[in-house]
């Protein structure tokens, strides 16, 4: 007997970012980098290597649904383990040791996707990637009205 996937839901996308996550997570523990602070890496490369801090925390805050505390500790470990240094008063950047890390987080991230994403047709990714932001947006959105 064959069953049919399930229709996308809150448990389908879910259970999806939840295995692909358990994947990178293996990566980052091998480097003792947490989750938000791979978020946090790949933040401050995005921005060419130097961000606001309350930029960062509030990226953080944002993307992962932490509290302003939390995302704060996240930055503040990562300038401690000097990943993150402070060029000046209220900015951060990556130190060597940071973008060295993030290369290599992103280039294992990379080779996951590859391997998580091969086979399924461009068109099929675009519409799921369209349905997914609209999914955030509109939780985003609920979120802001609570």
């Amino acid at each position: 007997m064959t069953t049919s996937p399930p229709p996308v839901n809150g448990q389908v996308i879910g259970l999806a970012h939840y295995a692909s996550r358990a994947a990178l997570e293996r990566v980052l523990a091998r480097s003792g980098t947490t989750f938000e602070q791979s978020v946090a890496l790949r933040a401050v490369s995005d921005n060419g290597g130097t961000v606001e801090r309350d930029r960062l925390v509030g990226r953080l805050t944002g993307a992962l649904k932490i509290e302003e505390p939390a995302a704060r500790r996240t930055v503040d470990a990562m300038t401690a383990l000097k990943l993150l240094e402070e060029p000046t008063a209220g900015q951060v950047s990556l130190t060597d040791a940071g973008r060295e890390l993030f290369e290599s987080i992103r280039t294992a991230g990379n080779a996951i996707a590859a391997r998580l994403y091969a086979g399924i047709p461009a068109e099929d990714l675009a519409t799921a990637g369209r349905v997914l932001t609209l999914v955030t947006e509109r939780a985003d959105a609920e979120l802001a009205g609570a």
